[in-house]
């Protein structure tokens, strides 16, 4: 399954000169004395493993026609093209398939998204789910929702007030104009809590690369297995209508983007559809709590790994540049992604072939989507508002915190659960803990103030979330966030931006105010 780990502003190298390399990849050859018989056309190998790839070119006309051509030249067979931001999207079993791409004049990146073959057609929580039954969790809570009007589990959810988004819903709940895309496993529409709120025409499954519109192919593969994308969804916007829990953004719509396969693994040629959708379907907001397998950290010195990063890069800013936000969970590992150096030791982890233990320096390879340009990073918090154990951090690579949950932060609540309260497939109710939660909360907050302020840009939506944080500051004494005894993270920063909470928590009452 996918985790979640990240950082931001590394930015991407773009070759240059491009331009020049395919006017030179043109030149008629010098004309010999005597005409030589064409050398005949070397047949492609297929006897590798069947991967999928993505090949990253110049964004224009002919540079594109003359890589689709090249891919079937090379023994590949085109998935899809995404000619707008120069993103190919094929498969081969072509060993060398990649470095032949790489040749064709125009291309400036081509790599396998995987390491293991495709079969025929993961997540950042923490555990498994914690399932709620409705009738018996707080029959007390439901029997004053109408004097009250909260939802009937909603005092379970300490992460609300923790955020104001219980105020901010009694000023502005969210608009219906502003669309939430949950880029994730799927999301069950058929929730009570969900459907009320949920944009059909906005929904896809991405898995094979190429958009599937077909209804319910955005719903989850196994409901059992794949609940991470309807627990996002909950959190985000679950409907204030008498029935479970209520959304940050109890009145924004969502959408969901399917990008996990049957194996729960989030490949960059999925990504790359769901983001391009997102531009392409007036989705204000997406949100992101996984990392693009099979590389916690994508390094530029990779072929394979560079074009997943790059490809990713272009899908993200072309979102952005149509006017999406685009928000992203910072990953579970307690990394200090601010530090000189890293150790990844779960790379490649979709088993084809063992992971390596390897040493990265995360200012240049790249966690994936979180740590591209313009995508806000997202760092967990507890019920008691301090840095979740689990949670990266860093100075200058955490934007804004959420509450994402924190076993070790115990809320005085009637449930006395420190974990996120939210929506499961089939009509249930769960908790669970992660910056996958976090993420979420950001994205709603981003909704209600795209909802306020309808015409304001990306940019402007970021700085609103930055300047309206609350920020704790760093603690005073030395972080021990497990309470063993051993300190766990070093904050470093100001008031104002420090490593734990970036420039603060969200506030969903000044996002409506």
């Amino acid at each position: 399954m996918a985790h979640l780990r990240h950082r931001r502003h590394a930015l991407l190298a773009v070759p240059v000169g491009l331009a020049l390399t395919a006017s030179l990849g043109l030149l008629p050859g010098v004309a010999s004395a005597a005409p030589q018989a064409a050398p005949e056309a070397k047949q492609a190998a297929t006897d590798g493993p069947l991967l999928s790839y993505v090949v990253n070119t110049s964004a224009d006309r002919a540079t594109v026609a003359r890589v689709k051509k090249a891919v079937a030249a090379s023994g590949g067979s085109l998935v899809t093209a995404y000619e707008r931001i120069g993103v190919l999207v094929a498969r081969s079993a072509n060993p060398d398939f990649a470095k032949a791409l790489r040749a064709v004049p125009g291309v400036q990146s081509a790599g396998a998204t995987r390491t293991a073959p495709i079969t025929p057609a993961a997540t950042t929580d923490v555990g498994k789910p914690e399932k709620v039954k409705l009738p018996e969790a707080n029959a007390a809570a439901a029997a004053r929702l109408s004097a009250g009007g909260a939802e009937p589990l909603e005092s379970l959810q300490w992460d609300l007030p923790a955020i104001k988004a219980d105020q901010a819903a009694k000023i502005n709940p969210g608009s219906r104009k502003v669309t939430v895309g949950v880029i994730d496993t799927g999301v069950d529409d058929t929730h009570p809590d969900l459907a009320p709120n949920f944009s059909r025409a906005q929904s896809a499954s991405c898995v094979s690369g190429k958009p599937d519109t077909s209804p319910g192919a955005w719903r989850p593969y196994n409901p059992d297995k794949d609940y991470h994308g309807t627990h996002v969804a909950g959190t985000i916007a679950a409907a204030r209508n008498g029935v479970g829990v209520a959304g940050v953004a109890p009145n924004v719509k969502v959408s969901a983007l399917k990008v996990s396969d049957k194996n729960g693994m989030f490949y960059a040629e999925s990504v790359v559809c769901a983001f391009v959708f997102a531009a392409e379907h007036d989705i204000a907001v997406t949100n992101n709590s996984y990392y693009v397998d099979p590389w916690l950290f994508n390094c530029a010195d990779d072929p394979d790994q560079k074009a997943i990063a790059e490809s990713v890069a272009r899908a993200s800013k072309y979102a952005q540049d149509k006017g999406t936000v685009n928000v992203a969970s910072a990953g579970n590992s307690n990394f200090d992604l601010a530090a000189k150096a890293i150790t990844d030791n779960s790379s490649p982890n979709d088993k084809g072939r063992p992971a390596q233990k390897r040493t990265i320096d995360p200012s240049v390879c790249l966690d994936v989507p979180a740590q591209l340009p313009g995508v806000v990073t997202v760092s967990a918090t507890g019920a008691k508002g301090q840095k979740s154990y689990y949670s990266n951090y860093g100075l200058d690579q955490i934007d804004v915190a959420a509450p994402g949950g924190d076993k070790y932060q115990v809320p005085d609540l009637p449930g006395k659960d420190g974990r996120i309260l939210s929506t499961l497939p089939g009509g249930d109710w769960g908790f669970l803990q992660g910056t996958s939660m976090a993420g979420p909360h950001v994205a709603g907050v981003a909704a209600l103030l795209k909802s306020a302020h309808p015409k304001s840009s990306p940019q402007e939506i970021q700085w609103l979330l930055k300047a309206q944080a609350d920020n704790p500051g760093c603690p005073t004494a030395p972080y021990d966030g497990d309470g063993d005894g051993k300190v766990d993270a070093v904050c470093t920063g100001t008031k104002n931006v420090n490593g734990f909470y970036g420039f603060g928590i969200v506030d969903a009452l000044d996002a409506v105010r």
